[in-house]
């Protein structure tokens, strides 16, 4: 018997930092866009170099062990370097690897994370075994003993098992979890109405939000900061659009900006908790996965989960590393209690 499952990617990532990367703006009428370059045609020196273990089935897995749950991971590897390095970091985990599907036919997933001085990053991801999960990979009858099921985002190929997953979860009584990615949202609205309708808590940042239900949030009434309307009126159009069943949470992530969360009758929104950034690598797995951890934990306290996901993912960003920083609830309770001005805002729909 499990408390959760998580299914999901696993990777090597190689985290690379250079002083001479370049953040470019470029603004047209109605989209501002970012991006991270380097001299063209240059052999430029980098100033730090990392390797970890990373991807979200591996991240939250890690998570819900740490915070004190019993935690199985199903994933899908190589027969490789990258694979035994991946294996040999849970040794001195509680996660069960036991329904982890191991293919020698296949390259293990493998990422170059260029990092900015601002700590930002941009990802170089070759998808390998993660984008190669089939249904007959997965044993269904340790999702069946699980209390919670949390589904990382899937790519390729993977995606198709979605529909299988949160269906067979849901008819015995399985509690879903649902991270939404961009694979599956390109499939459009219909496909993941699908998925929507039998997940329990999804979670997704704005801009997969905004994929999703094709709604903009419109930039000449965006609120820098906290206000009288507490969340954008366009970000509560997605609420109502993917919200699909009474019994959900629905929660999208805003950069720093904060998170908010939607029950079907109060608004949520919590502040980022401040703190030094290194890499916001893992940052979402980590708030998504310590979200659905603490409601499992707190009895459906919905303020109180967005706070403890914000601090547990502002441990992460803190270092190097998609697992590294990250808390025990005690931990983060301790930081909340350091910081007691630190709180969510309510409002009534």
């Amino acid at each position: 018997m499990y408390d959760v499952i998580t299914i999901g990617s696993a990777t090597m990532d190689v985290f690379v930092e250079c002083e001479d990367a370049n953040i470019v703006s470029v603004f047209t009428k109605n989209k501002k866009s970012e991006f991270m370059s380097y001299p063209y045609g240059a052999k430029v020196e980098i100033s730090d170099f990392d390797s970890r273990v990373g991807g979200g089935g591996v991240n939250t897995a890690y998570n819900f062990a740490n915070l004190g749950y019993k935690a199985g991971a199903i994933f899908k590897i190589g027969d490789d370097i990258y694979s035994q390095g991946i294996l040999k970091s849970f040794e001195n985990t509680n996660v069960d690897l036991s329904n982890i599907i191991q293919d020698p036919k296949i390259s293990t997933g493998f990422s170059i994370i260029l990092v900015s001085f601002q700590g930002d990053r941009t990802v170089l991801a070759h998808r390998g075994a993660n984008g190669k999960i089939k249904k007959s990979d997965i044993n269904f009858e340790a999702i069946k003993q699980a209390k919670l099921v949390y589904i990382a985002p899937l790519n390729g190929e993977s995606t198709k098992v979605l529909d299988d997953i949160v269906h067979f979860a849901k008819e015995n009584d399985v509690i879903v979890c649902f991270n939404a990615g961009t694979s599956s949202i390109k499939k459009g609205f219909n496909y993941m109405k699908k998925i929507l309708e039998n997940a329990h808590i999804v979670v997704m940042n704005k801009e997969e939000a905004i994929m999703s239900t094709g709604i903009q949030v419109r930039p000449d009434t965006s609120k820098e900061k906290f206000s009288e309307e507490l969340i954008h009126p366009d970000i509560i159009e997605m609420f109502k659009k993917l919200k699909v069943r009474d019994y959900q949470v629905i929660v999208i992530t805003d950069g720093g900006r904060g998170s908010y969360a939607y029950d079907g009758k109060k608004f949520y929104y919590c502040p980022i908790f401040d703190g030094p950034v290194v890499s916001t690598l893992g940052a979402g797995d980590a708030f998504a996965s310590t979200f659905c951890a603490t409601l499992a934990k707190e009895g459906l306290d919905i303020g109180k989960a967005l706070m403890y996901g914000s601090v547990n993912s502002a441990g992460v960003v803190s270092e190097f590393g998609a697992t590294q920083g990250l808390m025990t609830f005690d931990e983060i309770e301790q930081k909340l209690k350091e910081n007691p001005d630190y709180i969510y805002k309510v409002k009534c729909e």
